[in-house]
């Protein structure tokens, strides 16, 4: 894999570094603090293009290639991976997957909305009572006339409060082959959700339960054939879990950064913590950990690029990003020392939003059992 970046994704790159510093920086402590991000950041994203990243251009989207859509969010998670969630979902989880399963009707419909901020997704999959194993979810929908009839509910579901469209996954019949997956919006009548506060990390994140009582959706924003929802869903999830594991990039790049500088800063005995032999195996793991998250995302990124098939890549990716991801930012704060504990630093609050890295979009475990089936051709699963 050729590690260098042209032209245009240095621009990316450079594009997203300086949003930011100047968009997202000056309000993180406080927007994690009230659980809750001033919702004209929606605005600044779709004007810089983030929104769009990867959509086509004919619906307001920005083309890019899925390197530079890696840089942006590592460069979003190296200052507040709750943003950065905006967009994981809004491009990653939703936006691909309506241009890979949609027909050009359903993406003129939906699409300039999410690209231009006046009506970003959300991913509605996970339920109370199925989440690793999605294919026992029990929200029903049923067939009257040319509509559907929605019944059930969704948690744990970002940008769930401030969707103007939810990307939701029912029962239709019996089994794996059971589920289909709808497009719907969320000021149809029966539609109804509730904020989801007191959350470890990612707090300023938009983060809801979906209630659906008998919401009627017509046959038209159905996404893909009746019976194929899983198969829309799992195919969301390999590219979701690219866009986790560049943000995990961005979580341990920054933690890390954080901790190298405060270590030539800090003294303790007459000199910097740096100089310290134990502080320097912490920097030095941390690098590493950083380096090798970048690559295997960047792998997929360029992989996805070309059309080849990712799933392996992308749980590797995700498996690997977040749990250094952890790592890095356990260790920041251990620089940090008591400092680290409190939120006037930011290391703690990178440790805090790691942590939900590893859990959705598929747990560690998840993750090491799809690899483990590659790897041996045996199914955990079944």
């Amino acid at each position: 894999m050729d590690l260098s970046l042209d032209e245009t994704q240095e621009l990316f790159r450079r594009t997203a570094r300086d949003f930011a510093a100047r968009e997202l920086a000056p309000h993180v402590r406080e927007w994690d603090r009230a659980e809750a991000y001033d919702p004209d950041v929606l605005r600044s994203l779709a004007e810089v293009g983030f929104l769009g990243l990867t959509l086509p251009a004919e619906y307001g989207g920005t083309p890019s290639d899925q390197v530079a859509y890696c840089l942006v969010l590592e460069e979003l998670g190296a200052v507040d991976s709750a943003i950065r969630g905006v967009i994981s979902v809004n491009v990653g989880l939703v936006g691909k997957t309506l241009v890979a399963w949609g027909d050009p009707d359903q993406q003129a419909e939906f699409l300039p909305g999410m690209c231009d901020g006046s009506r970003i997704a959300c991913f509605a999959l996970t339920e109370p009572g199925s989440g690793s194993d999605p294919a026992s979810l029990r929200t029903t929908a049923r067939r009257d006339g040319g509509d559907w009839i929605l019944d059930g509910q969704k948690t744990f579901i970002t940008n769930g409060i401030r969707a103007g469209v939810a990307l939701v996954f029912a029962r239709t019949g019996e089994g794996r082959r059971g589920i289909t997956a709808f497009l719907v919006p969320t000021d149809a009548p029966g539609f109804e959700r509730r904020k989801i506060d007191g959350k470890l990390g990612l707090r300023a994140q938009d983060t809801a339960e979906l209630f659906f009582d008998g919401v009627r959706v017509p046959d038209a924003y159905r996404l893909g054939e009746v019976g194929r929802g899983l198969a829309v869903a799992l195919s969301a999830l390999n590219r979701g879990r690219m866009s986790v594991a560049a943000g995990c990039v961005g979580i341990a790049r920054g933690a890390f950064e954080a901790a190298l500088a405060y270590a030539k800063e800090r003294t303790q005995f007459g000199r910097p913590i740096a100089s310290f032999q134990l502080v320097q195996e912490h920097l030095a793991e941390m690098a590493v950990d950083v380096e090798t998250a970048r690559l295997v995302t960047w792998r997929v990124a360029s992989m996805f690029d070309r059309g080849e098939e990712v799933t392996i890549e992308s749980s590797i990716a995700k498996y690997h990003a977040s749990e250094a991801a952890i790592r890095v930012a356990d260790r920041a704060v251990q620089v940090h020392g008591g400092y680290g504990y409190i939120d006037e630093y930011p290391v703690g609050k990178f440790l805090r939003d790691a942590r939900v890295m590893t859990l959705y979009e598929g747990t560690s475990e998840i993750q090491k059992l799809i690899i483990g089936r590659h790897l041996t051709g045996v199914s955990a699963f079944t």
